[in-house]
Parts: C-alpha cells; sequence; structure tokens
C-alpha cells in the first residue's frame, strides 16, 4: 500500500495548497467542510456505521440511536482525506436496503433484550438514507444487504438450533436452507433499485457499492464450538453452509448489481479479508462477545474498518484521477 499512501499524501498537500495554505496537520480534517469541493455520502447499515465498541466510540451528541463510530470505515477516510472530500455519513446500525432507498428508519441503538438495553432507546426516525443524496454528489458508498437478507436471523437461531449437538451436524442449514433463494432474490431486486433511485437523484456521481468482508473461514475446524468471542453453538456445518450458501452469494448478488450501472463500482473486501475471519488469531471482525463482556454480534473491528477504508480510499483517488 505504499504507492497509495504516497499518492494520497500528494493530493491531500495539493488540496491543502490549493485552499491557499499549509495546515497543521491536526487542522486538516476539521477544514473540510469549508475547503472540500467534492461532495461525498457514506451510506448502509451497522458494517459501515461501526456499531460496535471494537470499532470505536460513538461520536455523535446527542445519539440518534444509528451508532456511527469514530473508527468506522467513512470516519477513518474522512480524517485521511482532509479537505479533499466533504463526508455527508447517514449510514446507520440495522438498516435495510428499503432503508437506505425510501423508507424512514427507526434506529435501535444497542438495544437488543435481553442481551443489552439502551438507555435512551427508542429514538426517533431518520429519514432515507437517500435524502441525503442529491445532483451536487460526486460520491456515494454504500455497503447495505445483510438486513434485508434477514443475516441476523440466522445469528440468532443458528446458535439456538445447535446447542446439544457438539457441533455436529447442520440443524440451522436444515431450518434455513429453503428460504435462502427468495431472501437472495429480495436482496436483487431492491439492490437494483436503490441503484438506480440514487443515480437518479446524484446523475454525476459515481457510487461504490462496498461488499462484505470474509466472516467464516473456509476452515471452519478453527472455530471453537462454545466459544462466544467466536459463534457459539453454531455447529461446524452450518458455519460452511453460511460461508458457501449465504455470504458469499450476497457478495455475488450485490457485484451482480452493481455491474448493471455504469456509473457504480463493486469494491470487493472479501479476498482481502481471507485469513482475519472471526476464528483467526489476527481477526477482524468480532463473534458474539469481545472481551470482557462486549456485544459485539459479529460485526468488523477497528482493524476491518481499516482495511476497508484502504480499499475505498483506492477508488475514491481512481476517480480523481
Amino acid at each position: 500500500m505504499a504507492g497509495f499512501r504516497n499518492r494520497l499524501a500528494l493530493l491531500g498537500s495539493a488540496a491543502a495548497l490549493a485552499a491557499g495554505a499549509v495546515v497543521p496537520a491536526q487542522f486538516v480534517g476539521a477544514q473540510s467542510a469549508a475547503a472540500a469541493d467534492r461532495q461525498w455520502v457514506a451510506l448502509g447499515d451497522s458494517y459501515t456505521a461501526g456499531f460496535i465498541r471494537a470499532a470505536g466510540e460513538v461520536f455523535e451528541i446527542p445519539r440518534d440511536g444509528c451508532e456511527r463510530t469514530d473508527q468506522s470505515y467513512p470516519q477513518l477516510i474522512d480524517r485521511d482525506f482532509g479537505s479533499l472530500f466533504d463526508l455527508t455519513n447517514v449510514s446507520c446500525t440495522a438498516a435495510t436496503i428499503e432503508n437506505v432507498t425510501d423508507e424512514a428508519q427507526e434506529p435501535i441503538g444497542r438495544h437488543f433484550p435481553p442481551f443489552s438495553e439502551d438507555p435512551d432507546y427508542p429514538f426517533p426516525a431518520v429519514p432515507p438514507q437517500s435524502a441525503a443524496v442529491g445532483p451536487d454528489t460526486d460520491v456515494i458508498t454504500v455497503g447495505v444487504g445483510g438486513n434485508t437478507l434477514g443475516f441476523a436471523d440466522f445469528l440468532v437461531k443458528c446458535p439456538e438450533l445447535g446447542q446439544g449437538t457438539g457441533g455436529a451436524g447442520t440443524p440451522c442449514k436444515d431450518e434455513f436452507a429453503a428460504s435462502v433463494p427468495d431472501r437472495l432474490n429480495r436482496v436483487s431486486r431492491e439492490y437494483d433499485r436503490m441503484l438506480a433511485v440514487l443515480h437518479e437523484r446524484a446523475p454525476r456521481a459515481k457510487i461504490l457499492a462496498v461488499g462484505f468482508p470474509t466472516i467464516f473461514p473456509k476452515d471452519t475446524a478453527k472455530c471453537r464450538y462454545g466459544d462466544l468471542t467466536q459463534f457459539g453453538t453454531i455447529t461446524q456445518g452450518d458455519l460452511d453452509w453460511l460461508r458457501q450458501d449465504v455470504l458469499e452469494p450476497l457478495n455475488r448478488i450485490i457485484e451482480k448489481s452493481t455491474g448493471t450501472q455504469e456509473a457504480a463500482d463493486f469494491v470487493d473486501v472479501y479476498e482481502s479479508s481471507a485469513e482475519h475471519s472471526v476464528c483467526d488469531a489476527s481477526k477482524w471482525v468480532e463473534g458474539f462477545i469481545t472481551p470482557p463482556d462486549q456485544l459485539s454480534f459479529v460485526h468488523p473491528n477497528a482493524r476491518g474498518h481499516r482495511n476497508v477504508a484502504d480499499l475505498v480510499e483506492a477508488a475514491m483517488l481512481d476517480i480523481l484521477g
């Protein structure tokens, strides 16, 4: 990544000079709104917003329940780029594709009873995320689709179905496999429509569709049955099924949908994170729990967001030429 970092540094220096002064590094980010002439809107769900404490601290006061954290990839890129782009980040935990396109969302914060209670819950509804996009938008990043698929359903039910199995069998696959094709078809239809709506609202914008990282390792034997810092009581066979028949097809659908829009590009984060699954020593995605007792519910940590930031930054620099 050395060449990319050098290019980024040169562009950052050029932007500061164009603004009329060489700005001390600690103030570059604060200048973005005044100096930037390129508008960037970040859309997405919790894999964009950050959500978990392993992805930083919630920085917005008062909280709106979307749980955007300061180590999430939009915020990392915003700090890296300084005044190159003016970021509007409206990503929101638990967002579906329709919440991005045209449905208001009632954020949940960190309210996951019986696991956790959020003292500020309930939160007021937030507008559809596409409302932040307009004719002056230059770049849109969007990472969404897992909640439309119902990925959280699997993460809740698979451990329940795997209890008492000792890690053997595929009880979750047996329960849910028949529903997966319809779920994936729904993602495909709604993703196509979302991209069309975003292009209509921002006809000159480049859309960067961000895929999902490696969550389940190819060798699921490295996952410890019953370990809540990994996948708890999800069986090895169900982990293989979730990787091969759920997560990988989800990424393929997002990539295929992106290919239908000339104004859109797919950002593949799956391959680069292949050795950093929940069950790897150097994990970029947390398991159900981050020690000692933080509920993470299988979300990227700060290292995972750093990887996505690097890939998205490279794509954004390509747009600049």
